[in-house]
């Protein structure tokens, strides 16, 4: 058995027992031709059944994913929850539009499900990562194999128990428990699989990639970021700092979109220090049911300890910890906010992702030098500009290397396709384009 840590009270909370990924494939594969067969109707009816469930099991949900991941229940039950609420909306939504093919001179081009889909997804949005896919991949007329984070698979446990509830036939969603080898491995390299899609970090990624590459599997990844926040000089600085540093503390800054650099005119560079330090001293550090609270603690012991070196890493190499090292509880894997200043763009807080509450603050000289340091990481997930001329910030939008670039704290958008570019993986997902990630298309002469 595998067993789930309550970051806070590092206590266990549940066990789950590792699944036979071939007894999984053979399901999914058993059902998905009748899967396929049911018309737009009859899926999005089904879908509309499972979001019935997963509304009505929502507090819970929020509850069970605060506890074993750390996240604060008002977060939890916002974005947690109701990120994959809006998602599987959307592709109820999305099936109601009639499927009509496109017409190139004498053909038809038909989309048609992929197959049987591995989903293999993280632990720091367990629920919204796992709908991003098993709900379009259903929606498109796909069956699903699912191999939940070990760190946090209570909820996939739950949404299985929805799954079954909502009325889905047996074998259309199906989860294996286990940790990436030898679990995640089997399914990525699965003879049985059509598509995998990947959420984690680039390293493991690269093995994703490599192992279906052996059966010439299709893959999706979503993997690391190290977005950049750039601060014109003539941008409000107190709202993109303000702004800036809550995008890069969600989640106890565990989310792959944080914008985790912020750029800032080297005149106007000690300013944006002080209020991302006055920011930053705002958001207390404790238990996850405290409404209070503001940041949990991380998912689990390896990762805090991989947060604090990083933190032990930047004032190593010299730059200054504008906040940091306040009090956190002595039980729970608690990592206090941390405001780096002067930080040298090619240090390695500033290339690395760190996957904490950890900010790194840098100077620019010019437009061109804030692009080419935004530029400057492997990565290319998300990011943001602000400035009081719109359309000079889309025009500076346009010019980084990245997936998404939010103007002035413009709003996620769950329709609007996500995924990155650069070590920040291929593949998107989320609205019209991510339905289409689980397709294939098939020309038909007349």
């Amino acid at each position: 058995m595998i067993d789930v840590i309550n970051p806070a009270t590092e206590q266990v909370i549940g066990s789950v027992a590792p699944g036979d990924v071939d007894a999984a494939v053979a399901a999914a594969r058993a059902a998905q031709p009748a899967w396929a067969a049911l018309s737009r109707a009859e899926r999005a009816a089904h879908l509309r059944a499972l979001l019935e469930a997963m509304s009505a099991a929502a507090p819970q949900l929020a509850e069970l994913i605060s506890a074993e991941m750390g996240t604060p229940l008002p977060v939890a039950r916002i974005v947690q929850v109701g990120l994959p609420l809006t998602t599987v909306r959307s592709m109820i939504d999305l099936l109601q539009v009639p499927e009509k093919p496109d017409s190139i001179g004498n053909s038809e081009i038909y989309r048609e499900p992929a197959g049987v889909v591995g989903a293999i997804t993280p632990w720091n949005y367990p629920l919204h990562q796992t709908m991003a896919k098993v709900a379009p991949a259903l929606a498109a007329g796909n069956t699903v194999v699912h191999k939940p984070s070990e760190v946090a698979p209570l909820s996939a446990v739950r949404l299985a128990e929805l799954v079954r509830e909502a009325g889905i036939p047996d074998g259309v969603y199906n989860v294996v428990h286990g940790y990436g080898d030898p679990t995640g491995a089997r399914l990525a390299g699965h003879p049985g699989i059509d598509l995998v899609s990947f959420t984690g970090s680039t390293g493991a990624g690269r093995r994703v990639a490599a192992l279906a590459a052996e059966n010439l599997t299709r893959v999706a990844l979503e993997l690391g970021g190290k977005s950049a926040n750039v601060i014109l000089p003539d941008a409000d600085l107190a709202a993109a700092v303000k702004v800036g540093v809550g995008n890069c503390y969600l989640n106890s800054g565990q989310t792959c979109t944080a914008w985790t650099r912020m750029l800032v005119h080297e005149s106007r560079h000690d300013e944006a220090v002080q209020l991302a330090a006055a920011a930053a001293a705002k958001y207390r550090v404790g238990d996850p049911a405290d409404p209070a609270t503001r940041l949990g603690p991380l998912a689990s012991a390896a990762q805090r300890d991989r947060v604090l070196a990083y933190i032990e890493r930047g004032l190593a190499d010299g730059a200054t910890m504008a906040y940091g090292g306040g009090e956190v509880p002595s039980v729970g894997y608690y990592v206090a906010p941390v405001v780096f200043a002067g930080v040298d763009p090619g240090s390695v807080i500033a290339q690395e992702e760190i996957f904490g509450p950890v900010l790194s603050i840098i100077r620019y000289r010019d437009e061109d030098e804030a692009v080419r340091i935004a530029n400057s990481t492997p990565y290319g997930l998300a990011g943001a500009v602000w400035s009081a001329d719109r359309e000079h910030a889309v025009a500076v939008a346009r010019r980084l290397r990245t997936g998404q670039v939010d103007i002035n704290g413009g709003a996620f958008n769950p329709a609007a396709p996500f995924g990155g570019v650069g070590h920040s993986g291929y593949g998107r997902e989320l609205g019209t384009y991510g339905y289409e990630e689980f397709t294939t298309v098939k020309a038909i002469q007349l």
